[in-house]
């Protein structure tokens, strides 16, 4: 343990906003892609409150004075750690690892065949020193770009949005929607984990620090079913805002209501104060890299998976 640090399990909301109030800071200290958007963020935590324990899945370090100075996030086999500028490469890294490790192991002596594949591990393909890290602990790149960083400036008009008539674009209306919004996410994801959701478990989404049901857009069908959908997030300090996830159930597809929501969404966030927005995705979904761009985005980042 580093000298004036304490660690402990994730224990409430109020370590949720900490650790939103971390990422804010470290953004503003080193840059847009050193640490992750509070979408990500908010994405991450809901899956881990579905299908995992966020008290056993969640570990925090504080200083001193009681600030958080760091936190570590298991998933699905993926680790991440965020920390402080002034903490970094003092052995909170190094700590977070073994204990991702220790508690993936035990993963997988109770249940081997869901949890076990590799550990996995990202890297912007610019962050050197964290690059360096994981390949001095045993992990390699595993071949691919996990995802592909976007970034919009809102400075300029934004595009209107073509969609067929008798569908509305809008934010939801109340937490009587969030079991078809669940359903709406289930039907984009099949087969992945980030569409295992059930409504009530959306309902509990809407309820986290960071949601804002107004930026939860989304195109609704003359018979009331949610199209398609994109989640906007709000960084109030650095003005920027984040999308994600953006998707369209395949029976709406390749009728501009993807493209309805994400335009709506930039609208909005834009309205709410944020001077620029980024959205990612994997590299190898060229029709939603093609979207993006379409919009006004830009290619600026990688994000790189490596495993042990």
């Amino acid at each position: 343990m580093p000298p004036g640090l304490t660690s402990r399990p994730y224990a409430g909301l109020d370590d949720l906003r900490d650790m939103r109030a971390l990422l804010m800071a470290g953004r503003a200290r080193a840059g847009d892609w050193r640490y992750a958007h509070l979408g990500l963020l908010a994405w991450d935590f809901f899956m881990v409150v579905c299908h995992l324990d966020p008290e056993a899945h969640i570990r925090l370090w504080h200083d001193a004075s009681g600030r958080l100075a760091a936190y570590a996030m298991l998933g699905d086999e993926q680790l991440d750690w965020q920390v402080l500028p002034e903490h970094a490469w003092l052995g909170i890294e190094g700590e977070a690892l073994e204990w991702g490790e220790a508690l993936l192991a035990d993963l997988r002596r109770h249940n081997p065949e869901r949890w076990g594949g590799p550990l996995v591990a990202t890297a912007r393909q610019d962050d050197a020193a964290r690059i360096a890290f994981l390949e001095e602990s045993g992990f390699r790149y595993r071949g691919e770009s996990a995802e592909v960083d976007m970034i919009r400036t809102l400075d300029g008009p934004i595009p209107e949005a073509w969609f067929p008539g008798g569908f509305r674009v809008c934010g939801l209306a109340g937490r009587g929607e969030a079991t078809e919004r669940a359903a709406a996410e289930q039907d984009v994801w099949q087969g992945f984990t980030v569409g295992d959701v059930t409504g009530e478990q959306y309902a509990a989404l809407m309820t986290l620090p960071g949601y804002d049901i107004g930026l939860d857009v989304v195109a609704v069908a003359p018979g009331g079913a949610i199209a398609a959908y994109a989640n906007c997030w709000l960084d109030p300090v650095n003005r920027i805002g984040d999308l994600g996830p953006v998707g369209a159930r395949p029976a709406y597809r390749r009728r501009g209501l993807t493209r309805a929501v994400l335009l709506e969404g930039m609208r909005r966030m834009k309205a709410a104060g944020m001077d620029r927005v980024c959205v990612s995705t994997g590299i190898g979904n060229t029709a939603a890299q093609r979207l993006y761009e379409s919009a006004g985005f830009t290619v600026v980042n990688y994000c790189r998976d490596f495993v042990r």
